[in-house]
């Protein structure tokens, strides 16, 4: 049996408990991807966020992808890896697209994607998480508040903080249209939250999350502490957050919507265990549990597959 050293929603009162875990497994020089400088200032806010990474013809790819996919999954709505929004009925995500599309599953195995997490992670790496956010223009909603390593440890059973999260921007990321916005250095410090989380929680965090999402004197604390930064940039931007970093974004009701790929990689020597909210485990489209297989990276550009 593991430890518990980060424990969640199991107390009446919220907490605020220091990290255990490092940020960076590796040591600080240049990596494989990363620079000795991009390195520390991961260690030190929680996040990057690079620009110009892929070139305009593999943006123009993952566009196109993006645009076929949702029309595809249209037809196919019912089906529990597509989430809708909670009004609207639009697509807000689609799940697990490394295994529904060749070239997210492309995507996947970058090397551009797959060393900057072993640059971070000091290890081999399988993805935990995949999905597509849609955040459609005038009816795309918020994300709130929330450390995703909280619910993947209570939820998803992952035992310790040795997982990123990296986003690959599809569209124009604007400060009017929802982009992301994280707090500095909010890394360092687990928020555990309250609530008792109900039967099959995922089939409703999925559209809006109620349980596992921090109080807002912790919240407070945080963004007082380090400020609240936007991940701003145009399209093909690759956001690169530690899985521990409280982030979150706006409703968008502007025209354009604010599109996303987003991976999670996780070492190989912290997969996914029992949860430790002592619930059923969320399926295998959520979060990877079955088949822990190593991501082989690529290194050639994306081409049409």
């Amino acid at each position: 049996m593991i430890a518990d050293i980060y424990p969640s929603r199991k107390s009446a009162e919220p907490q605020i408990l220091l990290r255990h875990d490092p940020v960076v497994y590796t040591e600080m020089q240049d990596g494989m991807f990363l620079s000795r400088e991009q390195k520390q200032e991961f260690e030190e806010k929680g996040f990057l966020v690079l620009k110009n990474i892929f070139s305009e013809v593999e943006i123009r790819l993952l566009q196109q992808e993006l645009s076929d996919l949702r029309q595809r999954f249209k037809e196919l709505k019912g089906r529990e890896e597509v989430i809708s929004e909670p009004n609207s009925g639009e697509i807000r995500s689609i799940f697990k697209i490394h295994d529904s599309s060749p070239v997210f599953s492309r995507l996947a195995r970058d090397s551009r994607l797959v060393h900057a997490a072993q640059d971070i992670l000091a290890d081999e790496v399988y993805i935990h998480q995949s999905r597509l956010n849609y955040k459609p223009g005038f009816e795309g909603k918020e994300f709130y508040w929330h450390s995703d390593f909280e619910t993947w440890h209570v939820e998803d059973g992952l035992p310790n903080m040795r997982t990123v999260s990296i986003s690959i921007t599809l569209t124009d990321n604007t400060s009017q249209n929802g982009a992301l916005m994280l707090i500095p250095g909010s890394h360092k410090d687990f928020i555990s939250c309250v609530g008792e989380t109900p039967e099959d929680h995922y089939k409703e965090s999925l559209k809006k999350q109620e349980y596992g999402v921090p109080d807002h004197d912790s919240l407070e604390y945080l963004a007082n502490k380090g400020g609240i930064e936007q991940a701003l940039g145009p399209a093909g931007t690759v956001v690169i957050f530690d899985c521990n970093t409280m982030h979150g974004s706006n409703s968008n009701i502007t025209p354009y919507a604010r599109s996303n790929a987003f991976f999670v990689y996780n070492s190989m020597q912290n997969k996914a265990q029992a949860p430790f909210g002592n619930i059923p485990p969320r399926p295998e489209f959520v979060a990877t549990r079955e088949k822990f297989v190593a991501v082989r990276p690529e290194e050639r550009p994306l081409l049409k597959t």
